[in-house]
C-alpha cells in the first residue's frame, strides 16, 4: 500500500470515529467485566469552551492584595469585610486575636516561650504549612527550633530528625490498624503518649536541608512534657561539649514540663531518660519567642479530641504556654458526606471539639482552617467533590458560632474545580490524587495564611496609636 493510500485510510478512520462520536448516544455499556463509557459530544464541546479557574490569576490577586497593604483604617476595614483571604472572626470582632498578639509580644520582650498548636490531617504532614507559619511568626517575635514532637513515631518531620532506642512504647489516639491504643485516655496535647519503662535515649538532629528555614536548623533548649513519673525519674541532654545538668522529677503524679538549656544554639543533641513515665511530647526550641507545634493526624476528620482525658491536655497546655490552637480538618469526611443531614451532624461534632479546646485551654484562642478543594472523577471528568462547598459553609458557621475564627482555604485556592488547575500548574501545586498539596503548593498555602494572620497583627499595632473610639466608629460594619 502506498503512503498516500495509508494517509487516506487513517483520515477516513478518524472521520468515521468523529461521526460516530457525534451521533452515538452518551452513556455506558457493560462488556463482561468491563464498563465502556461513551462521552457526550455536546458536553465535550461545551466543556472545552467553559471558563476554567485561572489559578495563576487567583494567586497573583492574593499576592497583590497583600502587596498593596498600607497602614490605614480604610485598608483594614476593607480587608476584614471584603478581602477573600481574610480570617473570618466571631461577631466580626477585629480584637479577637489581641490576647494572642500580646502573648507573642511578651514572649519576645520578657524572654518567655509562647506556643501555637497546629492540629491537622495529612495535609500538614512533614511539617507542611506549619513550617511557613512558624517562620513568619518567629521572624516577627523571635524564636528558633521546630517546636514539639513525639519522642518516637512513624511520621517524619522535614524540620528535625529523631532516633530513639530503649524501652519506649507509643500509643496514639488515632491511626490505622497497626497503631496501638493505650489502656487509658491520657494521650496529652499531641494526641499520643509514649510509655517509658526503665529508660532510653533519643538523638535529635535539626534539619540541614537547603529548603528548611535557618530558624529550625538550630535549637538552644529541649523541653519534655511528661506525667506519672516514677520516683527518681530523671532526664538529661548533651550536645558535643555543651552539657545540661540532669533534671530529677519532683513528683510522681500530674503533668510536668522540664526544660534543659544550652549555652548557645546547637544542631544536635542526645537526650537520656532514666525511670518510668508517660511522655506526652518533647520540643526543640529557643529560650524565648514563638514555637509552632506541627501535629498531623493522617486520615482524621478532627472529631477525636473529646475522647482524650481533659486533665492531661489542660495541664499540658497550661504548662507549655499554648496561646493559639489551629484545627485544620474536613477533607476526610467527604467520602461519607452524602447528605445534608450527615454534613450537619459532622459540623456539630466539630463544634464539640472546639468547645472541648475552650474547656481545656481557656487561655488560648481557636482558629479553624477548612478543607481545600478536592477533585473526584464524575462521568470521566475531575470535578470538585459533590457537597464539598456545603461542608465548607457548615464548618465555617459552626466555628463562628462557637467562638472560633475561620480561614477559608477552599475559596483562597479559587473555589470549585480549582484543584484541577493546581494539579496542572507548572510547577504542580497539588498531587495527582487531586487532594494533597505538593511541597510548593503547601508553601504557598502556609505563606498566604501567615500573611493573613499577621495583617491582623499589623492592625493591632496601628490601633495602639489611634483613639479606640475612632477605630470603633470606623470599623462598624454597614448593614
Amino acid at each position: 500500500m502506498k503512503a498516500r493510500q495509508v494517509l487516506i485510510f487513517i483520515i477516513a478512520v478518524f472521520v468515521l470515529l468523529g461521526l460516530s462520536w457525534a451521533i452515538a448516544p452518551a452513556g455506558t455499556v457493560e462488556a463482561g467485566p468491563l464498563e465502556l463509557r461513551f462521552p457526550s459530544y455536546r458536553r465535550s464541546v461545551a466543556e472545552a469552551s467553559e471558563k476554567k479557574v485561572d489559578v495563576d490569576s487567583v494567586i497573583n490577586s492574593v499576592k497583590a492584595r497583600f502587596t498593596l497593604h498600607d497602614d490605614t483604617l480604610s485598608f483594614y476595614r476593607n480587608f476584614f469585610y471584603e478581602n477573600p483571604d481574610r480570617i473570618f472572626l466571631p461577631g466580626d470582632d477585629y480584637r479577637f486575636f489581641d490576647p494572642v498578639f500580646r502573648k507573642f509580644e511578651n514572649a519576645a520582650k520578657y524572654g518567655q516561650m509562647c506556643r501555637v498548636a497546629h492540629y491537622g490531617d495529612s495535609q500538614i504532614e512533614l511539617d507542611r504549612i506549619s513550617s511557613q507559619l512558624r517562620d513568619s511568626l518567629q521572624s516577627r517575635f523571635g524564636g528558633i527550633g521546630t517546636g514539639m514532637f513525639p519522642v518516637i513515631g512513624n511520621v517524619p518531620s522535614a524540620s528535625i530528625q529523631r532516633a530513639a532506642s530503649g524501652d519506649f512504647v507509643q500509643y496514639t489516639m488515632y491511626g490505622d490498624s497497626t497503631t496501638m491504643r493505650a489502656p487509658h485516655s491520657r494521650y496529652g496535647v499531641m494526641a499520643q503518649v509514649v510509655q517509658m519503662t526503665g529508660g532510653g535515649t533519643v538523638n535529635l538532629r535539626a534539619s540541614a536541608s537547603r529548603s528548611a528555614s535557618n530558624r529550625v536548623k538550630t535549637f538552644s533548649s529541649i523541653s519534655i512534657l511528661y506525667g506519672r513519673a516514677s520516683k527518681g525519674f530523671s532526664v538529661k541532654a548533651v550536645s558535643d561539649t555543651l552539657k545540661a545538668e540532669p533534671i530529677t522529677a519532683t513528683g510522681e503524679n500530674g503533668t510536668t514540663l522540664v526544660t534543659l538549656s544550652f549555652d548557645k544554639p546547637v544542631a544536635k543533641a542526645r537526650v537520656t531518660f532514666t525511670g518510668n513515665a508517660e511522655i506526652y511530647g518533647m520540643s526543640a526550641d529557643g529560650d524565648s519567642g514563638v514555637a509552632v507545634d506541627n501535629i498531623p493526624l493522617r486520615g482524621c476528620s478532627g472529631t477525636i479530641f473529646t475522647r482524650i482525658n481533659k486533665d492531661a491536655v489542660r495541664e499540658g497546655m497550661a504548662l507549655d504556654g499554648t496561646a493559639l490552637i489551629i484545627m485544620q480538618f474536613g477533607g476526610n469526611i467527604m467520602p461519607v458526606a452524602s447528605s445534608s443531614a450527615k454534613i450537619a451532624s459532622y459540623g456539630e461534632r466539630i463544634a464539640e471539639q472546639i468547645r472541648y479546646f475552650h474547656d481545656v485551654a481557656p487561655q488560648a484562642k481557636i482558629l479553624f482552617i477548612g478543607p481545600s478543594d478536592m477533585g473526584k472523577s464524575v462521568g470521566g471528568k475531575i470535578v470538585t467533590w459533590p457537597r464539598l462547598p456545603e461542608v465548607v459553609d457548615t464548618l465555617k458557621a459552626n466555628a463562628l458560632r462557637n467562638d472560633a475564627a475561620y480561614w477559608d482555604l477552599f475559596h483562597m485556592m479559587g473555589g470549585e474545580n480549582s484543584m484541577v488547575r493546581w494539579v496542572k500548574h507548572s510547577p504542580a501545586w497539588a498531587g495527582a490524587d487531586y487532594v494533597h498539596f505538593t511541597p510548593a503548593g503547601a508553601t504557598l498555602v502556609g505563606e498566604t495564611f501567615a500573611r493573613s494572620l499577621l495583617t491582623y497583627y499589623d492592625f493591632y499595632c496601628l490601633r495602639k496609636t489611634v483613639p479606640s473610639s475612632l477605630v470603633r466608629e470606623y470599623m462598624k460594619k454597614e448593614e
